[in-house]
């Protein structure tokens, strides 16, 4: 509370950039931008779960299911039928909307703050270090949240009969592995894969959004709805692709790590160090890449779509960086 409350009374006021004024970023701000990040991620990873079955069971299992992502899907739904490919779907939605809601509200009150530090053109100047600041600050919080969700989904998803679901599957993991072991054993890894994530998503998309309008000419203060929205969707799949390269190796040993005996005995680092070593840089880098970059793509792109509509819905103008050098027309 002590950090918080006076970022919130610090952005009271409105921030004046390029031709007008933006804001005021207050609390109410930040909530709407929390409950869109929350709808954005839960709606977008809720609905990519059964691509995600197939990249997880691709990442435990290599020597099963070795021949793609559609092969994958046929492989799946042979053995286990239809409903295997919504395993883990629970926790995924609920894991993500905490997730969303503390990692997009937590960047905009970040990046706001930081950029209110340095001035309007200082701000302009260091975009790119305040997005991966801000970013990386948001993502920490995000996944303390998340960890304990991420860890039962995949408990499900290597082990479809451990149990029913995520209000069965919880109890069971904390009983027989207790709180650390069984929700936060993936805890370093998944601040590894996530944090680099995050940071590559918001810089790469703000930059990528950033030249589009720059290379079409067009003013983003005065495009229409529509054409936003295809900025967004554009932007957000070129940062999807570069996050999803940056951040596989943790993705990967993310899920060996949360599979059930997986790395033996031992702490945490000495687990994830056994499965580095036993799987290989290669493979950690390249075993399901195919099938995450084309979930990550379409999700990032879905998160950053919805989530500027639902903040047009509620009538939250996002924060811009905007050159002070550029001629007023």
């Amino acid at each position: 509370m002590s950090l918080v409350t006076p970022l919130l009374h610090s952005t009271m006021k409105t921030r004046t950039h390029g031709k007008k004024a933006q804001g005021p970023f207050d609390l109410t701000y930040y909530l709407k931008g929390a409950l869109a990040g929350g709808i954005c991620c839960s709606v977008t990873h809720g609905a990519l779960c059964p691509v995600d079955v197939v990249k997880t069971r691709i990442q435990l299992e290599p020597q099963k299911y070795n021949r793609g992502m559609i092969a994958g899907f046929g492989q799946v739904i042979a053995s286990e039928g239809v409903g295997a490919l919504a395993t883990g779907l629970g926790p995924t939605v609920v894991g993500y909307f905490i997730q969303g809601w503390f990692k997009f509200g937590g960047v905009e009150l970040f990046k706001i703050n930081f950029a209110g530090q340095l001035g309007e053109k200082k701000a302009w100047e260091y975009r790119i270090p305040i997005y991966l600041g801000a970013a990386a600050c948001a993502e920490f919080i995000a996944d303390i949240f998340l960890c304990p969700l991420e860890a039962t989904r995949i408990r499900l998803v290597s082990n479809p009969e451990y149990a029913s679901g995520l209000l069965t599957a919880m109890p069971k993991i904390l009983k027989q592995d207790g709180l650390i072991k069984g929700f936060y054993s993936g805890f370093g890894p998944i601040l590894l894969k996530q944090i680099p994530y995050t940071m590559a998503k918001f810089a790469v998309q703000g930059w990528a959004a950033e030249n589009i309008w720059k290379a079409t000419g067009m003013d983003s203060n005065k495009a229409s709805e529509g054409t936003k929205l295809g900025v967004s969707l554009s932007s957000g799949v070129i940062a999807g692709v570069a996050a999803a390269i940056i951040s596989h190796p943790a993705d990967t040993l993310l899920s060996l790590v949360n599979k059930e005996g997986a790395g033996g005995e031992g702490s945490i680092m000495t687990r994830l160090g056994r499965l580095a070593y036993e799987t290989g840089f290669v493979k950690l880098c390249v075993t399901g890449l195919g099938a995450r970059c084309v979930m990550i793509g379409s999700l990032t792109a879905g998160q950053f779509g919805i989530f500027d509509t639902v903040m047009t819905l509620t009538g939250a103008a996002k924060f811009k960086f905007t050159d002070p050098n550029k001629k007023k027309e």
